[in-house]
């Protein structure tokens, strides 16, 4: 372990000015880098067509700077523990900038857009920076609430997969340069703007020494399975869920794109709260009532209701179980993690969820093509809900606030 660090003390009392300025600037920073990071995704279908792919192209392509994000984290978290946010967060605003412009001369290229989907990964990255400077300014009675508010910068995501397509109507060039715009805009702001607190421990260690020490932490590896099933399952459904809607309920491309930004919709509002009931509540407890609910509701839709009102219920209170427990299980890291390590944690744990998120479209899938029905995804998924909600309840509630 690395007897260097030492932790300091921790806020007390009301957040400061300067604890509600860091995250103002964190989550807007994390909504503008994940906006960039999905500028593929909306486009997708156009890429599609120019390009000549096939549908495994098309989805490798789209995967790419997912893949490449989530674990990208790991390494970006445990450089914010030792060089702090205040350095990194406007260094990967910046170096965003690079491939979001490299996209417009290499859209007539497959193999130039998977390279420069490999950099746009980057993007991907500046949740494991404002996870740890946000845990480090706010007081623990208040830190569930701030970090589910900072967490919702994940809704830049949805912000693209809206604005992208309906700005490109007007240029084809055009999201690309909006996005690079706002993003030298903010890293500038934020070069001013973010600030580490000033007794913030500075690890002493080696970036491999300090994810060795991390990922050694058995708390790690849980929490990463609980974010895996809560975040995971917000970003598949955000993947599957309007291929979903279209195949079964037979939905024009239009009305499955709006049910499924409702859906993202609700996951963003409601992240906030699991962070807010964990300030009150044990967040183990809040994690597991979270999954708990999402069990339920996707044995619901495994019976194939109709969307109205039945479908639309199950998958909308689905939605805000999943929000609720992305939420509340990083209000469990701020508390079970010391604060030198947040950030290596961090990395591991967002990489871990964003990583699950790619494995249900791909069951889904597979088991629509082989039997012709989801009800057997839906239940798989109930099951892995249900497991994280005993382990959360059985085990994580016994693990001590910090």
């Amino acid at each position: 372990m690395d007897t260097a660090v030492k932790q300091p003390p921790v806020p007390v009392g009301a957040p400061s000015a300067a604890a509600r300025r860091n995250l103002v600037m964190a989550t807007i920073g994390f909504g503008l880098t994940f906006w960039a990071w999905n500028l593929i995704a909306p486009m997708a279908g156009g890429y599609k067509e120019r390009l000549g792919l096939n549908s495994f192209e098309q989805s490798l392509l789209v995967a790419v700077p997912v893949l490449v994000g989530s674990l990208g984290r790991i390494p970006v978290g445990a450089l914010t523990d030792k060089h702090g946010a205040r350095l990194m967060f406007p260094l990967i605003s910046a170096l965003t900038v690079v491939p979001v412009l490299l996209l417009i001369p290499a859209k007539n290229s497959y193999g130039a857009m998977l390279a420069v989907g490999f950099l746009l990964g980057l993007g991907g990255t500046t949740f494991a920076i404002g996870i740890p400077l946000v845990n480090s300014w706010f007081p623990p009675a208040g830190r569930g609430l701030a970090l589910g508010v900072f967490g919702m910068g994940m809704g830049g995501v949805a912000l693209s997969g809206y604005f992208t397509p309906r700005i490109a109507e007007h240029g084809d060039n055009l999201p690309f340069l909006v996005v690079a715009a706002a993003l030298v805009v903010y890293a500038a702001l934020a070069a001013v703007l973010v600030s580490d607190r000033p007794d913030r421990p500075v690890p002493a260690a080696s970036l491999a020494h300090r994810l060795g020490d991390a990922g050694r932490l058995r708390v790690t590896w849980e929490l990463s399975a609980l974010y895996a099933i809560g975040f995971g399952g917000i970003v598949a459904f955000g993947v599957y869920l309007p291929t979903y809607l279209k195949t079964w309920y037979d939905l024009s491309p239009t009305d499955a794109g709006t049910k499924a930004a409702g859906f993202a919709l609700v996951t963003v509002v409601f992240r906030p709260i699991g962070g807010w009931l964990s300030d009150r509540i044990h967040p183990a407890l809040v994690t597991a009532a979270a999954l708990g609910l999402a069990a339920l509701m996707a044995i619901v839709q495994a019976f194939d209701p109709e969307l109205a009102p039945g479908g639309t219920i199950a998958l909308l209170c689905m939605a805000a179980g999943l929000g609720t427990a992305s939420g509340s299980v990083f209000a469990l890291v701020s508390q079970v993690t010391p604060q030198a390590k947040v950030g290596s944690v961090t990395g591991i744990v967002g990489a871990m969820g964003g990583l699950g998120g790619f494995v249900p479209p791909l069951v889904m899938g597979a088991i629509y093509s082989a039997k012709g029905s989801y009800s057997i995804g839906f239940m798989l998924l109930s099951d892995l809900a249900l497991a994280g909600c005993v382990y959360a309840y059985g085990r994580m509630r016994g693990l001590q606030r910090q």
